[in-house]
């Protein structure tokens, strides 16, 4: 498998990414006795799997209700979502750490340069104060591999926040201020800012603490305050190990060993041919020892270049069309 794992991470084009994937569909059907089920349950196993188009999607429900996991082993690591209070959450079983931490670390660098090169300041409250944390631990390992001692995470004290990035965005410092929305707003609520060195990147979620909003005014509302031209975003959730990121359109690109596809809103098993709105789903070649198929709850249309953005998410009908949840 180490040559596999070597193999995703160096992916140079379209027919090697295709071959990879068919690659770990095998591993993933022979492996991981939840996803053959449900490939079961299709009809659908590698002799009828010739391309991509026909790998089936997971829906991202499995993973509150199974251990979608290619061993016994023990796990190395369990990263858990929030979840609201009362609601079923979804468990990752992380095999093998080294793998996610390969995929974080290149695809960021792959994006904005070397880690080591900013001061990371986090502003994720909502996700300090639990345990579980995909998002936690890959910012952790983000301020640990920074440069800078002034790296660190924040959790309600905005005025020891506010000095330091004034102080150290006016020092030409390279900074990465990261945030889980509501309390990137929570700050601007205090204080302005005119920042000229600082990214400002939002993972999403006002995670009940205030009204949800449409990305184009969240964005507009932190370009203001923060005084910078564009707002960057991380798409990230706890059933992948890999991250898509945006310089402020509203587009999200993906790494080479991640691609995304549309599929139709009335039938959950035909992936779309076109630009229009649809389910989104997701190959993460990094989730080798999990599932790397995924059909999320998010909205979205894709782009011809591979890129996409997200418009919304399914209500509570959960993904309409499949009715093999009841595996």
């Amino acid at each position: 498998m180490q040559q596999l794992e070597e193999q995703i991470f160096h992916i140079k084009n379209p027919q090697e990414f295709e071959t990879a994937a068919l690659t770990v569909f095998k591993y993933q059907f022979e492996n991981c006795s939840v996803y053959r089920s449900f490939c079961d349950l299709l009809y659908k196993h590698p002799s009828d799997v010739k391309e991509i188009e026909d790998i089936p999607f997971l829906p991202i429900q499995f993973f509150k209700s199974h251990d979608i996991i290619t061993s016994t082993k023990t796990p190395e690591a369990t990263f858990t979502s929030s979840g609201t209070t009362g609601s079923m959450t979804s468990k990752h079983l992380i095999k093998d750490l080294s793998l996610y931490e390969n995929s974080f670390t290149r695809g960021f660098t792959k994006e904005y340069g070397l880690i080591e090169d900013y001061t990371i300041l986090a502003l994720l409250p909502s996700y300090l104060e639990r345990s579980g944390s995909s998002l936690v631990y890959m910012i952790r390992h983000f301020i640990n591999k920074s440069h800078s001692k002034e790296s660190g995470f924040y959790l309600n004290d905005f005025t020891a926040l506010r000095e330091k990035l004034i102080r150290l965005d006016n020092a030409g410092s390279k900074i990465l201020l990261i945030g889980v929305s509501f309390a990137l707003l929570d700050l601007l609520e205090k204080y302005d800012f005119k920042l000229k060195n600082t990214v400002i990147m939002e993972t999403g979620g006002m995670k009940g603490r205030r009204k949800e909003l449409i990305r184009e005014e969240l964005h507009e509302m932190l370009s203001k305050g923060f005084g910078v031209d564009h707002i960057h975003s991380e798409y990230g959730m706890t059933e992948l190990l890999s991250q898509a990121y945006s310089k402020g359109n509203g587009t999200f690109t993906c790494p080479s060993w991640m691609k995304v596809f549309t599929r139709d809103t009335e039938d959950a098993l035909t992936l779309l041919k076109d630009s229009r709105t649809g389910g989104l789903n997701i190959i993460d070649l990094a989730n080798l020892y999990s599932c790397s198929f995924i059909a999320t709850q998010d909205l979205g249309k894709v782009n011809p270049d591979g890129s996409f953005s997200v418009l919304g998410r399914f209500d509570n009908s959960d993904i309409r069309g499949c009715n093999l949840m009841a595996l």
